[in-house]
């Protein structure tokens, strides 16, 4: 377990997951997201219950402590449970002032061992995106480096870090991020564009009817189909 988590914390996360598991659940919650790790069978609305009321009964004192402690939960994890609750530790209010950029490599743990879209998604729209919007300027050579990453859940995640910006997203950023994807094959990536490109074109319909035209020869059917799902 790494230096300075918070162990009472962690045993308390553990005794509250087994307490409301249903183990009737677990086997279908775990072939819907085709995971090698087991389930304890805990629906989301519970789930987040137990965050609640565990990272209510124990403060964190520092930096130092919520990392280590948000860390050993998710490598530790024997249930995939245990690994929604080390994200959810990583975005609890009281922890917003830790939203910096030495809690990137975190993130960037969980993303790259996690390697499937119910983390990372989640993490991209909830960590790394708002991390982009407090500092622009590092964040956005951090996502232009991750999407010619060759971890393709890196580059996912620099395709989805603008997803609920609305009228603040950064229109060349977004398509810096596309542009060296465009040819790949992978079913994720090619979601992950048309899933990006269908939310900015919620605000800005015009601009995606325009790059879907422009780029017709290079976007997937897969990727062309999702940008233009409300799209006239």
């Amino acid at each position: 377990m790494p230096d300075k988590a918070n162990t009472e914390l962690i045993a308390d996360v553990r005794t509250e997951l087994a307490r409301v598991a249903d183990p009737a659940k677990a086997p279908a919650m775990q072939a819907y997201m085709k995971s090698a790790m087991p389930y304890l069978g805990i629906p989301a609305p519970a789930l987040r219950q137990v965050c609640r009321a565990v990272f209510a009964a124990h403060s964190l004192a520092s930096f130092d402590e919520w990392r280590a402690t948000a860390l050993a939960l998710w490598r530790e994890a024997r249930y995939r449970e245990e690994r929604y609750v080390a994200i959810g530790l990583t975005g609890d209010r009281h922890y917003r002032s830790y939203q910096r950029l030495d809690a990137l490599p975190i993130y960037e743990e969980m993303i790259v061992t996690g390697a499937w879209w119910d983390y990372v998604d989640d993490l991209a729209t909830h960590r790394i995106g708002p991390l982009l919007a407090l500092h622009p300027d590092p964040m956005r050579a951090t996502m232009l480096a991750w999407s010619r990453d060759a971890n393709l859940w890196k580059r996912r995640t620099a395709i989805l870090s603008q997803l609920s910006f609305k009228a603040a997203t950064d229109a060349d950023l977004l398509y810096a991020c596309i542009a060296p994807n465009l040819s790949d094959k992978d079913f994720f990536i090619r979601k992950a564009i048309g899933w990006a490109l269908r939310e900015y074109a919620k605000t800005y319909p015009d601009a995606v009817r325009r790059y879907v035209i422009e780029h017709e020869v290079t976007l997937s059917p897969l990727s062309r189909r999702e940008a233009t799902k409300h799209l006239a």
